[in-house]
């Protein structure tokens, strides 16, 4: 079966590199000097961020295994992470907010270390607290570092549109061939040198410790309102408040909790579904080849952001429909091929269909990554940015959380099954949310903020 890994990672490079080289002017952005420099440090910081989120992805389920703990042990550990995001997130993103951006990045950085530092230990007592260090990492990484980009791309005057360049490059890169190479430099740690498990978060702190030189050394602060000292709480309730007014913000952050949250779920479910009887399969190459198809998704996204003709809103639908498909392949699977009953051995055929099922559901996360991104930049005010993205990852990390829980308790093409169902229902929300998209945009924030600051009462209804 070696020859099919091989065949499919194959596949997806040959057209990863056939849209690349294709491209036209038509698909391209005409750019500044200036720009081109400030885009270009902050892809190698996000690489370097991604490098060390990504090195971790393929092996944190394995490690977890090989200090013998079993699946619903491993659950309680991925829920101690997704309930850290959704416990500290909020706080985090109102301090990146506050305290500055450029100082939640370093944090992040930290943070991450010392997570990755953890792994060492087979006391699930110190993996727990890695795992609430993680949650709390990546609370920052997905909001801290956007907003930080957002913020400085407009204080320096630079095009809006030249923003979707960068979240595009962002993901073709940090999301795409990172994580590629991640996948392919852990398996090489793994397997090849036969370092352990633990060896890939090892070369994971380090890329975090280049990356904070590189902050701390070439980036300037920012912050979300810095002509206005708000405490938390005001923080908190500016955001809220935010949401409950625009439906747009809310429609945005309801998309973004049902797909990240079935990606998330995705992450923890796509070994036992390839493995189910303890198959030996080549995680760190199968974890690239996704990651290619992902790469192959963001390719697809820089084309149709590039060009004002496309709206993403309306592109987003399909998107959504075609990812909902994609995880209903475990099901479908599971009804047409027998399942083997024979323990170890190679990849079955029900899982060779399987993996190019998921390589369709990556392909749409390549696209969605950058989209989203774009979709915020315009609906989510910059004032409290940090603070609204992190209020987004609630339900997504409650949602995780609770799958997670019951990961025992439901076969795992059930959970495939809600998987596929909520992705459905977010195209129906992005459906409604390109409808909207076209009127006029709301003031609702902006009376916000003047009635708060004449004292007025706030109505949110």
């Amino acid at each position: 079966m070696e020859l099919f890994y091989y065949a499919v990672f194959g596949g997806l490079a040959a057209v990863v590199a056939a849209l690349e080289l294709s491209k036209t002017n038509k698909d391209r952005i005409n750019t500044s000097t200036a720009f081109n420099s400030f885009k270009n440090n902050y892809l190698l910081v996000y690489s370097l961020m991604m490098a060390g989120d990504w090195l971790q992805g393929p092996y944190v389920y394995y490690l977890y295994t090989t200090y013998g703990f079993g699946k619903g042990e491993i659950g309680q550990l991925f829920i101690a992470g997704f309930g850290s995001s959704m416990l500290f997130g909020t706080i985090v993103g109102s301090l990146a907010d506050k305290q500055g951006r450029k100082r939640a990045c370093v944090t992040y950085c930290i943070t991450y270390i010392l997570s990755c530092i953890t792994k060492h230990s087979p006391q699930y007592k110190v993996l727990m607290l890695g795992r609430i260090l993680g949650g709390i990492a990546t609370s920052l990484l997905f909001s801290a570092f956007e907003s930080w980009l957002v913020a400085e791309h407009f204080k320096r005057g630079f095009d809006q549109q030249w923003l979707s360049l960068t979240f595009s490059k962002a993901i073709f890169l940090g999301n795409g061939l990172v994580a590629i190479v991640s996948g392919l430099f852990g398996n090489l740690l793994v397997d090849t040198f036969s370092l352990g498990p633990v060896s890939p978060f090892d070369a994971a702190a380090c890329f975090l410790a280049i990356g904070m030189a590189v902050i701390l050394s070439s980036w300037s602060e920012n912050y979300g309102d810095p002509s206005e000292n708000k405490d938390l709480l005001t923080q908190f309730k500016g955001a809220a408040v935010a949401i409950a007014s625009d439906e747009k913000i809310a429609l945005l952050g309801a998309i973004q909790s049902l797909f990240e949250g079935s990606m998330y779920t995705f992450v923890f479910l796509w070994t036992p579904a390839l493995s189910p009887n303890d198959e030996d399969i080549p995680h760190g190459f199968i974890f690239a080849t996704f990651m290619l198809a992902s790469m192959l998704g963001s390719s697809v996204a820089s084309r149709l952001l590039a060009r004002n003709s496309t709206k993403v809103e309306s592109y987003m639908q399909i998107v959504f429909v075609i990812s909902s498909a994609s995880l209903l392949l475990p099901i479908v699977t599971n009804f047409l091929v027998a399942p083997s009953k024979v323990k170890g051995g190679g990849i079955s055929f029900s899982g060779c269909l399987q993996v190019l099922g998921f390589c369709t559901f990556e392909a749409c996360v390549g696209i969605f990554w950058p989209s989203i991104m774009k979709m915020r930049s315009q609906y989510v005010p910059e004032e409290a940015r940090s603070t609204i993205m992190n209020f987004f990852r609630i339900p997504l990390n409650m949602f995780v959380c609770i799958v997670l829980y019951n990961v025992d308790a439901f076969p795992i093409t059930i959970m495939f099954g809600m998987c596929s169902i909520f992705l459905f229902v977010a195209s129906i929300l992005q459906r409604r949310l390109s409808a909207i998209a076209d009127k006029p945009k709301t003031e609702d924030w902006a009376m916000m903020k003047e009635k708060d600051a004449e004292g007025e009462p706030l109505n949110v209804m």
